[in-house]
């Protein structure tokens, strides 16, 4: 599988990049990688982080470097950051998961969920039923609202994200530097044909982006402590 973390996170503020921060004392990242480290189905996983970074991983990545662990540089942009995961994937790696490095508590049972429907041969996508009201702004001024945008049959995409590899690397393949522009995964192998589901998450598996983030995180995690 492949964890990305080679972004900055300039909107939590700081020197340290969001993946690194603690949350009631254990990095983010590494919250974000226990379940996939320790998960029976999961034989390596890639962590891809900012080149500097990646030739010289904090502390707590160096102590768990190995066979089940390997490090990998990233790229400018995200997709290029799960290209390079992909190519440090071992070559018998048939099944890919795909996980954000700041979304620090995925539940076991939606990554077992994920990798069955890859199994399958279909893509996967942890994802959450929109609830709130969703308002779409006039393009020439983003404080007007143009229209109310219906609900009913919408998710809100987290990750992990699974596929059968060679679905995922054809779907890279073809989108070719289009890739860029993508915010996650499922849209590349949406874009070539390939079939998606949707896994039922909790909103809990949060993407750490802000300050107030990790407020949330470290009441939570207080609470599961």
């Amino acid at each position: 599988m492949v964890v990305v973390a080679a972004g900055r996170g300039t909107r939590v503020g700081g020197d340290l990049p969001k993946q690194y921060l603690p949350i009631d004392g254990v990095p983010v990242l590494l919250r974000a990688i226990r379940p996939f480290a320790s998960h029976p189905e999961v034989a390596q996983v890639v962590v891809v982080l900012a080149p500097a970074e990646a030739e010289s991983p904090p502390d707590f990545l160096a102590a768990l470097k190995g066979e089940g662990l390997a490090i990998a540089a990233g790229g400018r942009e995200r997709s290029d950051s799960v290209a390079a995961g992909l190519r440090a994937l071992q070559a018998g790696c048939e099944i890919v998961l795909v996980h954000d490095g700041v979304r620090p508590f995925v539940d076991r049972g939606v990554i077992d969920a994920v990798i069955a429907h890859a199994r399958a041969g279909e893509g996967a996508v942890a994802a959450v039923p929109v609830s709130d009201t969703i308002k779409e702004a006039v393009d020439a001024d983003p404080t007007l609202v143009g229209r109310t945008v219906p609900r009913a049959g919408l998710w809100r995409a987290q990750t992990p994200q699974g596929f059968p590899r060679r679905l995922l690397e054809e779907a890279y393949a073809r989108a070719g530097a289009g890739a860029s522009g993508a915010t996650d995964d499922a849209s590349l192998v949406e874009a070539c044909g390939g079939l998606v589901r949707l896994v039922p998450d909790s909103p809990r598996n949060m993407k750490i982006t802000t300050r107030d983030d990790l407020a949330v995180a470290e009441a939570l995690a207080g609470a599961h402590r």
